[in-house]
């Protein structure tokens, strides 16, 4: 029964891939993140650059420096198209970009759901056999990183997952969180009569126990199942009702009991919540870009980073990377180019981005290995999609014969609420921080155990800040806002296509 279901499933894939190729879809980009890693400002920062990269160029602003259509002249126009899915939302351009550039400008809201939208870019094309005016079409797919954690679910059984979620819980990182809900659980056996009360109580407790470890305070990456901490409409049904139990591979359920109640729920999870997400978008991606929040890991200690680790490695399994061909790309598409993205580069002076990077290669080593050996292409980068500081010189502290010395420091408005040295901040003063640099040797960041940082590590200061303001073109509307290395990422994700 489990090879034809995966054999319908795979029929299904194909069927949706070979209608994109039909309908002309040039290329399908997913945004994925885990939380507070930027993806409604990466996709929204992306999408305003590009609409008004032609209208910057004529006051004199170069915007993308290295995305080289841009910069040779050729990318003539980039226009938004009508929703493509009828039954995907739309993702909300219009009212993100009012959200970064109106009179109070804030932040938007955070990914919670999929959505989509579509981009045509016209340029003109240099190399091939059909040089001349052309365009290419882009659907580009936000989705919650927490979903992406679930596609492993897949390939694992129940006792699998209960035993790896157990382990990972007595980690020093998570046991502090996870204390209640592995009391109840290990004073539970698995052979115990069905009871909805108890499915509740226990689904409830890991569910406190995933929301604590994410807390901003602490950075940990989220476990699946990710609905659990976004359930949307799924919100006390019986699929998101279960929890790990401890019961061993192989183990028979008796009919009527905790463990196959918990078991059945656990399957109706992946056939109704994951399997469809994976085959109606995921599984139908061209390219991928993973925004990482790594500073808040490095803020919150080693066990932060080696539990971010983890879930990079996690991740990328659940990918269909590989080389991209003419039958692939109609009937069984793979994500060919996978960008990790280091995000928040502006939190940090210049000097520092190259490390952010290289911490974050050696944190995705093992992944982009893994996607390199099957033809995929993968890279790193250290990017501020919007740039909310600026870099300044301050001198500080007097030194001999009355000179003072001077520190690297960025400068910015602070949000509201945000705190250093003792000092809260009301969100609408600029003000200089000196963020601390990273260590040369990206090992470091590993280095101590628990939570926190280890003594005599760096003091990094990373507070939150206000976008900036937003400066006007000669016609009234916003210029496409300040960002790091934004061009770099394009170039990577979509380069090759407008050649």
């Amino acid at each position: 029964m489990s090879i034809l279901s995966d054999l319908l499933f795979e029929t299904r894939v194909a069927a949706s891939s070979l209608a994109d190729y039909v309908t002309g879809t040039g290329l399908r980009l997913g945004v994925t993140g885990l939380s507070r890693a930027g993806k409604t400002v990466f996709i929204t920062a992306l999408v305003q650059n590009l609409l008004r990269a032609s209208t910057a160029a004529k006051d004199g602003e170069r915007v993308l420096p290295v995305f080289r259509v841009h910069a040779e002249g050729r990318l003539m126009r980039a226009k938004l198209q009508p929703q493509p899915d009828d039954h995907v939302p739309r993702f909300a351009y219009e009212d993100h970009l009012a959200a970064l550039t109106g009179e109070d400008r804030h932040w938007p809201e955070s990914t919670r759901r999929i959505s989509e939208l579509r981009l045509t870019l016209e340029f003109e094309r240099r190399k091939g056999f059909r040089q001349g005016p052309s365009e290419l079409t882009i659907d580009i797919v936000d989705y919650p990183g927490e979903w992406l954690l679930d596609l492993p679910l897949l390939t694992k059984s129940y006792a699998q997952w209960s035993r790896e979620t157990l382990e990972a819980s007595a980690a020093a990182a998570r046991a502090p969180f996870a204390a209640d809900w592995r009391g109840a659980t290990l004073g539970v056996a698995a052979d115990a009569d069905e009871s909805e009360t108890e499915a509740k109580r226990l689904a409830e407790l890991f569910t406190t126990y995933l929301r604590a470890a994410r807390a901003e305070t602490y950075a940990l990456s989220t476990l699946p199942p990710g609905r659990f901490l976004m359930p949307g409409e799924l919100e006390g049904s019986p699929a998101l009702t279960f929890a790990p139990l401890r019961v061993d591979e192989g183990m028979e359920f008796g009919a009527g009991s905790l463990a196959a109640m918990m078991e059945r729920r656990y399957e109706a999870y992946k056939a109704h919540v994951v399997k469809p997400f994976f085959r109606d978008h995921f599984a139908r991606l061209d390219r991928q870009i993973v925004l990482v929040d790594a500073l808040s890991a490095l803020n919150s200690g080693p066990a932060a980073v080696r539990d971010l680790e983890t879930a990079l490695s996690e991740i990328l399994v659940a990918f269909r990377a590989g080389r991209s061909g003419f039958l692939s790309t109609i009937f069984r598409p793979k994500i060919d180019r996978i960008l990790f993205a280091a995000t928040k580069a502006d939190h940090l002076h210049h000097t520092s981005h190259d490390r952010l990077e290289n911490i974050l290669r050696l944190l995705t080593a093992r992944a982009i290995a893994r996607a390199e050996d099957v033809g995929a292409h993968v890279d790193v980068v250290a990017l501020a999609a919007v740039r909310a500081t600026r870099e300044a010189r301050v001198k500080q502290g007097r030194m001999p014969f009355g000179d003072r010395s001077e520190l690297e420091a960025i400068v910015g408005v602070p949000l509201p609420g945000e705190r250093i040295d003792g000092e809260t901040f009301d969100g609408k003063g600029e003000v200089a921080i000196f963020p601390g640099e990273l260590p040369a040797d990206p090992k470091a960041v590993f280095r101590g155990d628990g939570l926190g940082a280890p003594e005599g590590a760096a003091d990094y200061r990373f507070v939150r800040f206000r976008p900036p303001v937003p400066r006007l073109a000669k016609d009234g509307a916003p210029l496409p806002l300040p960002s790091i290395r934004l061009d770099r990422a394009l170039e990577f994700l979509l380069g090759d296509r407008l050649p």
